[in-house]
């Protein structure tokens, strides 16, 4: 059911778009009297083998007019397009902005405009298993409006609230308005969750096809059940988004967490390789820059899901889980193994570092001309800044420590399910290495400032200037261009951001150490990271704060506030705090305060807005980049509910 919002000064016409479409391709029938509309009208019917004959039905009494476009076409992924040039036509036309009332022959996609007076009712209702000859068809439409529908909604509203409390134990003293985002965030996530089905395109190596034009492969065709970052900007699947996604989704109905992992190392090539970025579908890839088309076998992406399946395996041990959910959380991991250790020992092989204990993130741009530090993409963070020449000399500690949560987890895992001491004592001694204190902090700590960096080859004087350049044309371009004032040298990177906190995050440094003082120090100095709205993701003293990385390429994460990030590093402060130690006491003063400052801040905007963002501005709070995304700023809620993950 549909309500228009009424305008208090004025009575005003409102114009409401939908459409349905077959993506089979499958031709859709026009009810026969749509331009003549009354209280109950078909506006469209069709038949599908896996639901039978279906109509769709308009019942309102308010409604002046109806119109309508009928379109053929492989996918739906342009539809706007479509209608907003129908639209334009008969503006230019007859001067008013309606639907043509016309049809190609055949149509899969039937688009419709209804107009009324505000404020306005109308029930538009989908029936299937449908027949000519059932005389109660109306009948059965009629139930699914007006105040049946509205008590069902009512109903579905408790029950989903009631839920709410029990997975989410909010504490009264947040006040209603952030339940009511916190509510929003979950609803928007799940509704997010989609079906996708087609075949990435994948990169084959260089020397495999000898001057191929297109070296490239499609990936097997392939079913994926995912949650996404946002339905209009990001309708795909992102490998390191989706455990940041499980973290609240597990909480809310474990068996679709479960789905939906499965299905992510369903994915997984022969090697244990997963894809990083799953474009599956015309829709999909209608949304996706062509330079990220294509997936590379030898790059990785955080193994975040480990982050949810951690907390699984740590609640089952605290028997936190309803005794058959515990069993079937224990036969998934049972079945899962076997693709999890693939893909632990693809990462433990393919990116490891020239040092023991070491690993470096693949597929930096090592012959860049146009980018001031090449990104790393597969890092999942981007253009955050790393050693300015990419070499396999590198070591970054982001990956270091997301190494150490993986072979923890599966050391974890082979205990619970009992396995043989011998796979356990492998897992168990790689999580002994990457959590030694002492070799952490010999390869990563810049003892200087009690910060952690990536080493690798590296100058600071690094700048992109104007240049001249040749086309092969009659006409130069002028473009920026990266320029090197010194000949890099094997160092510690000096970028201090949320890269130098991993070793915090993942809760490497003893509670009694005196660089967990100086963690404290550099999260809390507000000449570094902190504001009054979030951790900033790059400190304003590197010198690629908020540096653009190309001509084209605005800064991403050098300075803006990413809400995942910032859930990770509340959650290490609430669990410093609870810890023994000289310095509990200060961490509980900061995650006190963090912990508040962005709560306010991204409940402040939804208020504004009506949005969740992708990031927030490190200046003055407000939202960036793509708005509606319930993705993994979403992790708001557990920041509320301070249900963190468990390490």
């Amino acid at each position: 059911m549909f309500r228009s919002v009424p305008d208090e000064e004025m009575l005003k016409t409102a114009h409401l778009f939908f459409y349905v479409a077959d993506e089979g391709g499958k031709s859709l029938t026009l009810g026969s009297r749509v331009l003549d509309i009354h209280g109950d009208s078909i506006l469209a019917s069709g038949s599908r083998s896996d639901i039978g004959d279906w109509q769709l039905h308009l019942f309102s009494e308010d409604v002046s007019g109806v119109h309508y476009s009928g379109f053929k076409r492989p996918h739906i992924h342009n539809l706007s397009d479509l209608v907003q040039a129908n639209l334009a036509v008969q503006a230019r036309q007859f001067g008013h902005l309606q639907l043509s009332d016309s049809s190609d022959d055949s149509p899969n996609i039937l688009v419709f405009q209804i107009s009324a007076r505000i404020p306005f009712k109308a029930d538009i209702v989908f029936l299937s298993g449908t027949s000519t000859r059932d005389s109660r068809v109306e009948e059965r439409a009629s139930r699914l409006t007006g105040t049946s529908l509205t008590s069902l909604f009512s109903e579905k509203q408790k029950e989903f609230d009631n839920k709410f409390k029990k997975s989410f134990i909010l504490s009264d003293e947040l006040g209603l308005e952030p339940v009511a985002v916190g509510k929003a965030a979950l609803g928007n996530m799940l509704g997010g969750i989609g079906y996708f089905f087609g075949q990435s395109k994948i990169s084959l190596p260089s020397t495999s096809t000898p001057n191929a034009g297109d070296n490239s492969v499609l990936y097997w065709p392939a079913e994926l059940y995912t949650a996404v970052p946002s339905r209009p900007f990001f309708p795909r699947g992102f490998l390191w988004d989706e455990g940041f996604h499980q973290l609240l989704i597990w909480r809310w109905d474990v068996y679709i967490s479960l789905d939906i992992i499965g299905h992510w190392l369903d994915l997984m090539n022969i090697d244990g390789w997963i894809p990083r970025e799953l474009i599956l579908g015309a829709e999909a890839l209608s949304k996706v820059p062509e330079e990220f088309v294509l997936q590379h076998p030898t790059n990785g992406n955080p193994p975040t899901l480990f982050l949810a399946l951690r907390d699984l395996i740590s609640k089952l041990k605290k028997e936190k889980f309803a005794a058959t959910e515990a069993r079937d959380i224990s036969v998934f991991l049972d079945r899962a193994f076997v693709r999890l250790e693939a893909w632990f020992k693809w990462f433990n092989t393919t990116q490891a570092g020239k040092e023991m204990g070491s690993y470096y993130w693949h597929g930096r741009d090592t012959a860049t001309t146009r980018e001031l530090n090449p990104k790393t993409l597969s890092s999942g963070l981007d253009d955050y800044p790393r050693a300015s020449h990419p070499s396999e000399d590198e070591r970054h500690v982001d990956l270091r420590c997301w190494m150490h949560l993986a072979a923890d987890s599966m050391h974890s895992i082979a205990e619970l399910l009992k396995m043989d001491k011998d796979i356990k004592k492998e897992y168990s001694s790689t999580a002994k290495l990457l959590s030694d204190f002492e070799l952490l902090n010999k390869m990563h700590l810049d003892t200087a400032n009690g910060a952690y960096c990536d080493y690798g080859n590296h100058t600071e004087k690094v700048q992109l200037t104007w240049k001249i350049v040749e086309t092969g044309s009659n006409y130069p371009r002028r473009e920026l261009v990266r320029e090197v004032l010194e000949k890099p040298v094997l160092q510690l990177v000096p970028h201090l951001g949320y890269v130098s906190l991993f070793p915090f995050i993942l809760r490497l440094i003893p509670p009694d150490s005196q660089i967990l003082e100086s963690q404290l120090d550099l999260i809390s100095n507000k000449s570094i990271l902190w504001t009054d709205f979030g951790l900033r993701s790059l400190s304003k003293t590197s010198s690629m704060y908020m540096k653009r990385n190309t001509e084209h390429d605005a800064p991403y994460w050098r300075g803006p506030i990413w809400i995942p990030l910032n859930y990770l590093i509340v959650s290490s402060l609430h669990h410093y705090s609870q810890e023994p130690g000289p310095y509990r006491e200060r961490a509980k003063t900061v995650y006190n305060e963090l912990r508040s400052n962005l709560i306010r801040n991204i409940v402040g905007n939804y208020k504004r807005t009506g949005y969740l963002w992708e990031q927030y501005d490190q200046k003055k709070g407000k939202g960036k980049g793509a708005r509606l995304f319930t993705g993994w700023t979403a992790t708001v809620l557990l920041i509320m509910a301070e249900a963190y993950h468990e390490v």
